[in-house]
């Protein structure tokens, strides 16, 4: 199988693909593109930004072919025993996960363009990329030469993003026998020394919790964007991460980010590129992968992702402790933890994981599976008199499951948690991982038992512990169920037009201010005025974590 990249005009964001397949013995072949991507649990129909396909034989001769599905191809192979299909990829959206073409850049997540037979995923691959020779190519694909590349199967180059610039930065060090690239595509100044110390820090730590690193080479591919940005995709001896305005690369807040992907993109070399959900072993490119496990794949490497940075001693208690109360706001600010569980909302990233979808259906796999995975991690410490605690249950994960590529199901985790905690947590599945109960009082528990402690401040924002509804411009975004908003009948979608006869603006926040509120709302039925009288009860509350004295287990 070999795949060839090339273009004629980049300003088109046209990527023109050849892919070439020998050893045919049949008459007919069937050809599909991948339908989503691992990393992101949605269909992504890439098929939508093909704009040319054709197939031809050994002597160029056109070949028939039809569309048997919306992403797969059969051609009658002519009786050719090799088969060349040529066809473009629109290639005009810059993020982690994306594939993009301009005069600056090759850009290709295999993914989402590379075609493929399903019964021959197992074969070796070439990519040749035909950029300037003065390009460089950012990729943990094997080098053949600077623009010729192999992998040992479909799933391998699939997993493997590829850069090719003139403009790429390049860093490269070493740490628990781990070579480690880091590559910066955009305009940018890094501090390579400030980068490389804190990088080794939380790798270091993170490859010794699992007491060992699952490749021998890794990739670190950073687009740096000249606008704001922040998106990061896992891959296998690689993540690919999109992240800006470039100019702020090394400003505080924005390297402080750049920090929280990494070490979350870091730890999913481990959960989920090897301890893998059973119903992803192997993926199946051409539909979705249902699975309820996306509050551990998720969860657990966002709750570690700023641990390992805490720990590690990159991050300040402060900021570790802002950080992790953010997860906290996100799930008491959600009223779907009355409706809908996190191993249903896992299930359901196929259906409308990554958009606000209607009012209140849905946990987040990644907030909601931070903090339970936080409240395993603190019971675990609690019974077992501080000597064992999450780090323990994923190395286990990782010898069973990671390294012999065998995939685990729910229950493979639960018992791996129970046997290391020597807890049942029998009911702790039922009743907030499938169930539909509130656990801020084990929440608030685990967190005292760390020295830490829960305060709920009303919100600062003066309409939203008032009146309970949010706001972005002048549109409704939330309103707290009963809140006197609920009960007024303002609505997610509606519009504000005036407060107290003040046209909103962009000092609509300011106008909000007032005790009694007279606004006019428009929506998809007409205009209404709804009028509000703040009560002394708040609805939305600010979460506050405050330390007296954290655990010294619970840092270490």
């Amino acid at each position: 199988m070999k795949y060839t990249f090339s273009y004629s005009k980049p300003h088109q964001h046209f990527i023109d693909i050849e892919y070439t397949i020998d050893n045919i013995n049949s008459e007919t072949i069937e050809l599909q593109l991948p339908a989503w991507r691992p990393g992101r649990y949605e269909l992504g129909d890439f098929a939508k930004n093909i704009q040319q396909w054709s197939a031809y034989g050994q002597n160029n001769s056109a070949l028939s072919f039809k569309k048997i599905t919306k992403d797969k191809w059969l051609v009658d192979t002519g009786g050719n025993s090799e088969i060349t299909i040529r066809y473009n990829y629109y290639s005009n959206e810059l993020n982690a996960g994306s594939t993009y073409l301009d005069e600056n850049q090759v850009y290709v997540n295999p993914i989402n363009c590379c075609l493929y037979i399903e019964d021959r995923q197992d074969e070796p691959c070439e990519v040749i990329l035909k950029t300037p020779k003065n390009y460089i190519v950012a990729s943990g694909l094997e080098k053949i030469d600077e623009h010729h590349f192999k992998s040992k199967d479909f799933h391998t180059l699939v997993d493997s993003p590829l850069i090719s610039s003139e403009s790429i930065h390049h860093h490269v060090f070493n740490t628990k026998g781990v070579k480690f690239h880091v590559w910066m595509q955009g305009d940018c100044s890094p501090d390579w020394d400030r980068i490389e110390t804190d990088f080794i820090k939380y790798s270091d730590l993170q490859i010794d919790i699992f007491g060992g690193f699952p490749v021998n080479e890794y990739h670190y591919l950073f687009q740096i964007l000249p606008h704001k940005g922040y998106h990061g995709v896992e891959h296998q001896n690689s993540t690919t991460v999109s992240i800006g305005p470039g100019k702020d690369l090394m400003t505080k807040k924005l390297y402080d980010e750049v920090l929280g992907v990494s070490s979350h993109e870091l730890f999913h070399t481990w959960n989920i590129k090897a301890i893998r959900p059973i119903e992803m072993q192997p993926y199946n490119y051409a539909k979705e992968n249902h699975s309820p496990l996306g509050y551990v794949a998720e969860g657990v490497t966002t709750y570690y992702g700023d641990l390992m940075l805490y720990r590690s001693g990159v991050f300040s208690e402060v900021e570790f402790l802002k950080l992790f109360a953010q997860q906290i706001q996100k799930h008491i600010d959600n009223q779907a933890r009355f409706n809908y569980s996190v191993a249903e909302s896992s299930w359901d990233t196929w259906l409308d994981g990554y958009v606000p979808g209607i009012p209140n259906r849905k946990l987040s796999i990644y907030s909601d599976g931070c903090l339970l995975a936080f409240m395993v991690d603190v019971l675990t410490l609690k019974n077992t008199s501080n000597t064992k605690r999450l780090d323990d249950i994923m190395r286990l994960m990782y010898e069973r499951y990671g390294k012999t590529g065998i995939g685990y199901s729910e229950n493979d985790y639960k018992i791996c948690i129970e046997e290391v905690s020597g807890l049942d947590f029998t009911e702790f599945f039922e009743k907030y991982i499938w169930g539909h109960n509130s656990y801020e009082k084990l929440l608030r528990d685990c967190l005292e038992y760390v020295g830490l402690e829960l305060i709920r401040n009303p919100s600062t924002i003066r309409h939203e512990a008032k009146f309970g509804f949010k706001i972005l411009g002048n549109r409704i975004t939330a309103v707290y169920q009963n809140s006197i908003a609920d009960k007024s009948g303002i609505a997610v979608g509606d519009i504000i037009e005036k407060v107290n006869e003040e046209v909103a603006s962009s000092r609509l926040t300011q106008f909000l201010q007032e005790d009694f509120l007279v606004l006019k709302i428009k929506n998809l039925s007409g205009k209404k005025d709804v009028a509000l009288q703040s009560s002394e009860e708040n609805f939305y509350l600010e979460c506050v974590l405050s330390s007296a004295n954290i655990l010294d287990a619970f840092r270490a």
